[in-house]
């Protein structure tokens, strides 16, 4: 390392965020970037540890020692080439991942670890910036026709590494833009839409072929799919949502997650024709479900002019440190305070929603909550119990179901005739990321069911391998830890 006393001279530090009063008045970025002189001292706390345990809890096996290393130097170019060398994507991923790598940090054992995911959001800026990251198409063609169903994370990165390998490939999309939930799911205050389209452009040029506004099981089938091209990746999403089968969920003013956040991500993105509006406008509204996606719906509810906005979990409240159960290097269950929680939401932990409250018309007004505990015993699974008399009313006109999915929609592994688990996630091992039919790949969400945007893209550059392999007998693209050739 350039410093090997960096981590005793620096303290950690990441960008600071504009004021909750001034940033919820858009659907812009908030963050403010930092001077490279920073930069450059936060890469310099990166230690000369012996073992990167943060190797281990990132699932793309990024080179962070090395990036960081080439920050510290102020060789920018050099650390954009071995970032890109595993991760398709650092711009997505520097500011969506809840950063494995920096719990997995060795600083991190006793003190703050490297602030791994905003270096790594600056390097991805800086060669965007400086034009480091254009197009580069295949030299060769290998005349073989792969299908990538799903234009999220995984279907990109997969799509992106079998261009690579000289193959023609087309990604089939049904929302009218790429993206999966990166374009629809995920607000713009956290990622604006540029982002993708700046990326997509490049995969463009490379010579990717995107058809949206089809969809497959439905506008195209399985057979004609198969029939056309080689090999076929499945790389759509986890989902079917998990419900809340609790009296009154029918009503109108109970609405899930998923179709609250994509219709504010169109709304902003210009379009009109939304169907039924969902607007939590004026509206005292709940959201039930403690992770992303509801602080996603909370600082979308904010800014959309709510008036108030309150949120469920019904875990206990986690501990700031890191649990004893839970040791390093193991993501840990900590609180987590997003910056939408900081905006204006009131949290409660350890209450379950026993029923929705209707108005004379139908619509709803309230809910019933009660407090609830885990409780253990030797062996056994921890069980909820409802702590007596604690049942309360709550206002509320809109409720937002962040709960979760369970796994994937079935119809083309109808039509495909795939093997699904109990989740409805598609049977493919890791050996070789292939289902029970041959040709036909799967990898991300679709495989794995719900996880992170590293996972996704992993798991795409993994299916690509295995996808080459299988095309050419031999595949030259790497597997997770080992890397590209330079390129961006």
């Amino acid at each position: 390392m350039g410093k090997t006393t960096g981590f005793l001279e620096f303290d950690r530090k990441v960008e600071s965020y504009v004021p909750p009063k001034e940033r919820v008045k858009h659907y812009k970025e908030f963050t403010v970037p930092m001077p490279e002189k920073e930069l450059k001292e936060q890469g310099a706390r990166c230690m000369d540890c012996g073992i990167p345990f943060c190797h281990s809890g990132c699932p793309l096996g990024n080179l962070i020692p090395d990036f960081n290393d080439a920050v510290y130097k102020g060789k920018w170019d050099k650390a954009s080439e071995i970032l890109h060398a595993t991760n398709n994507f650092p711009e997505f991923t520097g500011r969506l991942c809840p950063a494995p790598c920096e719990e997995a940090c060795v600083l991190g054992i006793n003190e703050d670890p490297v602030s791994i995911e905003n270096i790594e959001k600056n390097i991805a800026e800086t060669a965007f910036k400086k034009g480091w990251i254009r197009a580069e198409p295949p030299t060769e063609r290998s005349g073989k026709r792969v299908a990538v169903v799903g234009s999220g994370p995984a279907g990109l990165a997969a799509a992106q590494q079998l261009n690579r390998a000289g193959h023609l490939v087309t990604v089939f999309e049904r929302d009218a833009k790429p993206g999966g939930l990166l374009r629809y799911g995920i607000p713009d205050f956290k990622m604006e839409k540029h982002v993708i389209d700046r990326r997509l452009a490049i995969l463009e040029e490379e010579g990717i072929i995107f058809r949206c506004g089809v969809h497959v099981g439905q506008d195209i089938t399985a057979a004609q799919l198969q029939e056309e091209h080689d090999a076929v990746v499945l790389s759509g999403g986890a989902t079917v949502r998990r419900g809340l089968p609790i009296e009154g969920a029918h009503l109108k003013g109970v609405v899930q997650a998923m179709d609250f956040l994509p219709q504010s991500n169109k709304r902003v993105d210009g379009i009109t024709d939304l169907g039924e509006e969902i607007l939590a406008k004026g509206k005292d509204v709940i959201v039930i479900g403690g992770g992303d996606t509801g602080s996603d719906c909370i600082g979308t509810s904010i800014r959309q002019g709510a008036n108030s906005v309150t949120n469920f979990e019904i875990m206990p409240m986690a501990t700031t440190d890191r649990p004893e159960d839970q040791p390093w290097p193991f993501w840990p269950m900590r609180l987590r305070t997003s910056s939408s929680h900081e905006e204006g939401a009131e949290r409660f932990f350890s209450i379950s929603t026993k029923r929705f409250i209707a108005d004379e018309s139908g619509n709803l007004k309230g809910l019933v909550t009660a407090e609830v505990e885990w409780v253990s015993s030797p062996g056994k699974r921890p069980q909820l119990k409802e702590v007596p008399g604690t049942e309360k009313e709550w206002k509320c006109e809109l409720a937002l179901l962040a709960l979760g999915f369970t796994g994937s929609e079935t119809t083309l592994a109808e039509q495909f005739g795939l093997i699904m688990d109990q989740r409805t996630n598609i049977k493919a091992s890791e050996d070789n990321y292939m289902t029970n039919v041959p040709g036909v790949f799967a990898a991300g969400d679709q495989r794995r069911g719900q996880s992170l945007i590293v996972w996704a893209i992993s798991e795409g550059r993994e299916a690509a391998h295995h996808v080459d392999a299988y095309l050419m007998g031999q595949s030259h693209l790497p597997t997770k830890g080992e890397g590209d050739l330079p390129r961006a």
